[in-house]
């Protein structure tokens, strides 16, 4: 990451990566205070998108026959129209009550300010202004606080559920409704944002909970549907709801396809194109269906696609000077991206800076406090707003929209009749006015499609002003999108270009494609995406012959963006804390391998575990999964000579025997106040050999106690006296992992047998049982234990993933990373030669921050 002195803001930006936080603070995912450095948290959890192949799962297989598995497609198929549908309805709601309470309020605002304009009495007009948009966004503040995760538009979260991060709350029923309902007073609040960002984010909660057949938030609402209980299954709908958003907010069903691959294509596979495309393609038709019937009366005439409609870009017929652009524009596209790219990231870096001080000053306070800055922002947006429409705004000649160049007549009246004449008279109207005193999206349009009513200083007012509010907007506590605020500040921007090129330098261009050129600059500058934006904005304005330009005017954006910093949506990830797996390494990094990175520190549980230990171990550790794993008694001593691999082994247990020595202390300390006294008594037991004092040697006193660290269950399993250090901790024999939630589960279920009784008389769970509770299961703590018998032994191997993929300690990183992204892993064994655990890798274990550290580490070893 390079810095440039002519962008200050940026360069202070830039300056985040020169230097990077000690290995200890990056490993525990903590702040450094001095630069204010955040890094990955380690309490997100991963999505399990890998199948648990264990025996639940094989005896469903066996019982699916072709006639099932086409029931279980057709299935699929049913949901995921219903997802595009519903998503589709859901745009509607929105676009109808935000058209309803815009013309409700520009209405009565501006029949005031033309009667006021004579009488004197402006003031009143404001005051009508500021009560209605500061009720609007009270509602919508007041909505995020019972929801917070509603805040924003919802696009990082949902990038980061695409990646494979649980993001908690982002999918829920509460979260929808504050989302729906907060964005539409937002917008009608006259904040400057857009209903299209949220709008994706919406989808994907529709994708999320419409399969599921049951809700957290109403828990009443709960029909037995056992299918599509998994993370793997959740995420497909996801992604599928999530494109219906994109096809819905811009009639871009292709569009909506490309944004979920392009995010979420760590894990995508191709038979989910085909439902991705055809939810989008149904999010469309529907939102086209009932918005072209209810504005224009004409049921299946299929007019308005998406609520975002950039109208269509011809020249007037016979019009044979006119051209939608030429090969000597695209000279001006580049410096237009690069433009776009430098205000991009010149945005990016103050948002980034108001995000961290409301992190700092606003939200560890009360909660009034962050409804006070909405309102606060929303009494500044409309002074602003009402200020410079009636003090900076020009008189334009109203005579000069006859030259429309576009050559629908529905058009031309659509762009005639919303432009606003205050204090303007004699066939003139205030363009300053016509830009603030219209909704963003028809302010989109007449920047396309008005030919030259706008002064330059007018549009450079404009843009300054958009800019630098819709900056201090992004992050406040109410549902927001940044779509629509930053296709209008290009869209300004680019008009303003084609003005000075056409009165100082006399060129024959097209305004319109200068305005959308400039508006694909700005926005790809801000958000940084490619390949479906582009083909987002060629679908919105219907014209194919836009591609390279567009296409070209995004790519140099994006680069120039990049030299300085991120994109919006990566920055708020990153402000977030939450471990995003990049696209794929650096070079460098292959100087390291998997035992490099992995935690060597194992929790652990033997196939036949008795309830004793799984509680203590659930009660003690926040691991979600562990590794079932046997210690190997047999006299392989001669095979271990000479082999590095066993030698690194047992080295790393030798540095975890302190870990499990303090570990298995807490453990007993827990136990003491479980109800069971069988319980307290076995922890007495285990405690009885204390150190004497807190000096002593830990490792001489693992070596002298009779019992291994974790409870075995047969007395012939005892360490020997006679046994040395490296048999006593010598590598486990890998067999499988199991999930935290399936040790609770079986728990729950009284999964367990006997000592004097064989494994085949436990009770056994089928896989619909065994994800009854998804996406919720119980917790450990919850669990009634005076109701359990701790000497009970549950056989966990029928539960496991016996097969779970695994890589060798000297696998590079690269591969280690390709393989945890590519497969949507949440767990990654690393296991020697003979099959024996030496630890384990997670998703936190391969974060850019947790690499960066171990690379200096292996630096300076070397």
């Amino acid at each position: 990451m390079a810095c440039c002195g002519g962008c200050l803001c940026c360069q202070c930006c830039c300056n985040e990566g020169e230097t990077r936080t000690p290995e200890e603070l990056t490993i525990l995912g903590e702040t450094r205070e001095d630069e204010d450095e955040i890094l990955p948290r380690k309490d997100y959890e991963s999505l399990d998108y890998d199948r648990c192949i264990n025996e639940p799962f094989l005896e469903v297989l066996e019982g699916l026959d072709n006639k099932k598995a086409r029931r279980y497609e057709a299935i699929k198929w049913i949901l995921v129209f219903a997802i595009g549908v519903s998503t589709g309805l859901t745009g509607l709601f929105v676009d109808f009550f935000v058209r309803l309470f815009t013309q409700l309020k520009f209405s009565l605002v501006g029949q005031s300010v033309e009667e006021c304009s004579e009488n004197g009495c402006l003031a009143l007009s404001l005051l009508e202004l500021l009560a209605l948009n500061m009720v609007f966004v009270f509602i919508s503040s007041v909505l995020v606080l019972i929801e917070p995760v509603a805040a924003g538009s919802g696009i990082p979260e949902i990038k980061s559920y695409l990646n494979g991060v649980k993001i908690p709350g982002i999918v829920r029923l509460r979260t929808f409704i504050c989302k729906v309902t907060g964005v539409l007073f937002a917008v009608a609040g006259g904040l400057f944002v857009g209903k299209e960002g949220p709008m994706i984010h919406s989808g994907a909660i529709v994708g999320a909970g419409l399969p599921q057949f049951q809700s957290i938030t109403f828990k009443k609402i709960r029909f037995h549907f056992p299918y599509f209980r998994s993370d793997r299954d959740k995420r497909d709908f996801v992604s599928a709801g999530a494109a219906a958003g994109v096809a819905a907010a811009f009639g871009a069903p292709i569009g909506g396809t490309l944004f979920s691959l392009e995010e979420g294509s760590s894990f995508w596979n191709q038979a989910l194109t085909w439902k991705v495309l055809f939810c989008s393609m149904s999010a469309t038709f529907t939102l086209n269906f009932f918005r072209s019937g209810i504005n224009f009366n004409k049921w299946g005439s299929f007019q308005l696609p998406g609520l975002l409609n950039f109208g269509e870009f011809k020249c007037v017929d016979g019009d044979k000077t006119c051209h939608l652009w030429t090969a000597v524009d695209l000279a001006f596209f580049v410096l237009m991206g690069v433009a776009g790219g430098l205000l991009g990231a010149l945005f990016n870096c103050i948002n980034k800076r108001l995000a961290k001080y409301r992190m700092r000053n606003v939200h560890p306070k009360a909660r009034f406090i962050r409804l006070l800055e909405s309102l606060l922002v929303c009494m500044v947006t409309t002074l602003v707003i009402f200020v410079a429409s009636v003090t900076l705004g020009e008189c334009r000649d109203l005579v000069s929209t006859n030259n429309n160049t576009s050559t629908q007549g529905s058009v031309n009246e659509e762009v005639n009749s919303t432009i606003r004449r205050f204090f303007c008279y004699n066939n003139t109207y205030n363009d300053m006015a016509t830009l603030f005193f219209n909704p963003q999206e028809v302010a989109i349009h007449q920047l396309f499609h008005q030919n030259a009513t706008f002064s330059p200083v007018t549009l450079l007012l404009f843009f300054v002003l958009y800019f630098f509010l819709s900056c201090w907007t992004y992050g406040v506590s109410v549902p927001s999108g940044l779509f629509v605020p930053s296709l209008l500040c290009g869209a300004s921007l680019g008009r303003l270009v084609a003005n000075v090129l056409k009165i100082n330098f006399h060129m024959q261009i097209y305004s319109g494609t200068f305005a959308l050129i400039g508006a694909a600059a700005f926005l790809g500058g801000v958000v940084r995406m490619t390949i479906s934006l582009t083909v987002i904005l060629i679908e919105s304005t219907n014209e194919i012959t836009y591609g390279l330009p567009i296409m070209i005017t995004l790519m140099v954006a994006k680069w120039t963006g990049d030299f300085f910093n991120k994109g919006i949506y990566d920055i708020h990830i990153h402000l977030k804390g939450v471990p995003l797996l990049e696209w794929e390494t650096e070079v460098e990094m292959d100087k390291l391998t998997a035992s490099d990175i992995m935690e060597p520190n194992l929790t652990y549980v033997y196939p036949h575990t008795r309830i004793q230990s799984l509680v203590s171990i659930l009660r003690t550790t926040v691991y979600h999964a562990f590794p079932v794993v046997t210690e190997n008694r047999d006299n392989e001593k001669e095979f271990m000579k000479g082999n590095i691999l066993i030698g690194n082994n047992i080295r790393f247990k030798k540095s975890s025997v302190l870990t499990r020595a303090g570990e298995q202390r807490r453990r007993c300390q827990s136990m003491k106040s479980y109800p069971s006294s069988e319980l307290r008594n076995v922890c007495d037991e285990q405690t009885a050999v204390e150190p004497a004092e807190e000096g002593q040697d830990i490792l001489q006193q693992m070596l002298e106690r009779r019992h291994v660290p974790y409870p075995n269950l047969y007395p012939d399993q005892s360490p020997s006296e006679e046994w040395t250090l490296e048999e006593r901790f010598r590598p486990l024999t890998f067999h499988g992992l199991i999930l935290r939630s399936q040790l609770v589960n079986l728990l729950i279920c009284g999964v367990c047998y006997a000592e004097n009784q064989s494994s085949a008389s436990q009770p056994r769970l089928s896989h619909s049982e065994m994800t009854e509770d998804y996406p919720r299961f119980p917790d450990i703590h919850d669990l009634d234990l005076a109701l359990l018998n701790p000497r009970m032994i549950v056989d966990v191997t029928p539960y496991m993933n016996p097969c779970p993929y695994t890589v060798s300690p000297n696998t590079c990183v690269s591969q280690v990373f390709n393989l945890f992204r590519t497969m949507g892993l949440r767990h990654l064994p690393v296991v020697n030669a003979v099959g024996e655990i030496v630890g384990i890798i997670t998703r936190h274990n391969l974060t850019h921050e947790f690499l960066v550290a171990k690379l200096r580490q292996h630096y300076i070893t070397i």
